[in-house]
C-alpha cells in the first residue's frame, strides 16, 4: 500500500495533505509534527472528511515513528517565510533542520523518496541530498513545479485560452533568480512569439518582461496578504506525489542537485526532470536561448553564493 508522510503542519503541510487526500494520491497518509495537539487536531479534521473522499487512512503523530515504512516523505518544516522577505534569507535555520532531519526520515523509511517544500527549497535540497547516503534522485525538491504553472496561468489569461492548453516552463532558482522559458512556450501549439490577437503580437518584449516579473513577485503578494502561499503549492505538490506513487515518468521542473547539465554542478536548481517510483531521473536539455542560458547560469551562481556562508 502506498504510503505518504508530511513532515510538518502548518499551513504548507496541512495544505498538501488536504490536496493529497481530495485527490486520492495515496492509500495511507502520515503526519509528522512536533506538536502533538496540533497534529491530533489536523488527523481528525481530515478523517471527518472520509467519506467525501478516495479511501484513505489517516494517521499523525510527535513521534518521527509514524513516518515509517513510507514510500515518499513530503518535508515541509522549517522557519516561515515572512512579508518582505526573500526566500534565500531562511536558508541557514532551514538547512540545519534538512541536515538533522533526513537521516531520521531515511532510517524509519530507508527506500522513500524525500521530496523538500521547505524553503529556501534549493538549498535546503542540496544540503539534504549532501547530508545522506542516497541514490541520485531519491532526494528532491519541488522546485519550480509551482512556479511553472503560475506562469502558465498568467499567459493563459493574457492570451485567453485555457491554461492546458499553455505549455510553458520555469527553471532555474525557486525564488528571485529564477528563468522564464519564452523560447519554448507555445498555447495551443503557437509559439509565443508567433501567437496574435486581432493582428497584433500578444507576448511581446514588454508583455514578457511584466509576465515574468508577475510570476516572482506572486509569492510576496499572497504573504503580505494572507501570511503565506498554501493552496496552490498543496495541488502541485499533490502532482508530484502522484508522478512518484504512480510511476508516472512526468516531466517536471523540480529541484535536483545537478552533474553538469548546461555546464551546472555543485548545486540543485529546477530543470525539466523526469520523475518516476525511483525519485527524479534524467534531465531534459531543452534548447535555450543565450540569454536564457545566461540567466540559468546565473541562477546557478546566485545559489552558490549563498550555500557558500553554510555547513554544506
Amino acid at each position: 500500500m502506498s504510503k505518504l508522510s508530511i513532515v510538518g503542519v502548518g499551513s504548507v503541510g496541512t495544505a498538501i495533505a488536504y490536496a493529497c487526500l481530495i485527490r486520492g494520491s495515496a492509500r495511507a497518509l502520515s503526519l509528522y509534527d512536533t506538536d502533538a495537539k496540533k497534529v491530533r487536531a489536523e488527523v481528525l479534521d481530515l478523517n471527518h472528511g472520509g467519506q467525501f473522499v478516495p479511501p484513505c487512512t489517516v494517521t499523525g503523530s510527535d513521534d518521527v515513528g509514524v513516518t515509517a515504512g513510507s514510500t515518499v516523505v513530503v518535508v515541509t518544516a522549517g522557519a516561515k517565510q515572512h512579508a518582505g522577505q526573500s526566500r534565500l534569507e531562511l536558508a541557514g535555520t532551514n538547512v540545519t533542520m534538512a541536515q538533522q532531519l533526513t537521516p531520521q526520515l531515511l532510517e524509519q523509511s530507508p527506500e522513500a523518496v524525500v521530496l523538500f517544500v521547505t524553503n529556501p527549497v534549493d538549498i535546503v535540497t542540496y544540503a539534504a541530498a549532501r547530508a545522506v547516503d542516497a541514490p541520485p534522485g531519491r532526494i528532491l525538491g519541488s522546485g519550480t513545479v509551482l512556479d511553472s504553472s503560475r506562469f502558465r496561468f498568467v499567459i493563459a489569461r493574457r492570451a485567453g485560452i485555457a491554461v492546458g492548453n499553455v505549455h510553458g516552463l520555469i527553471v532555474g532558482e525557486h525564488g528571485d533568480s529564477e528563468i522564464s522559458l519564452w523560447s519554448s512556450v507555445s498555447i495551443g501549439g503557437v509559439p509565443a512569439e508567433q501567437f496574435h490577437a486581432d493582428g497584433a503580437m500578444v507576448f511581446d518584449e514588454q508583455a514578457r518582461a511584466e509576465i515574468s516579473a508577475e510570476v516572482v513577485g506572486a509569492a510576496y503578494e499572497i504573504i503580505a496578504g494572507k501570511g503565506a502561499t498554501s493552496l496552490a503549492i498543496g495541488l502541485s505538490t499533490a502532482r508530484i506525489v502522484e508522478a512518484i506513487l504512480g510511476d508516472q515518468h512526468r516531466v517536471l521542473p523540480v529541484s535536483t542537485v545537478q552533474r553538469g547539465t548546461y555546464g551546472i554542478t555543485e548545486v540543485a536548481l529546477s530543470l525539466p526532470t523526469v520523475v518516476d517510483a525511483a525519485g527524479a531521473g534524467p534531465v531534459l536539455p531543452v534548447p535555450l536561448a543565450v540569454p536564457e542560458l545566461l540567466g540559468l547560469q546565473a541562477s546557478a551562481a546566485t545559489l552558490r553564493r549563498a550555500q557558500s556562508g553554510l555547513r554544506l
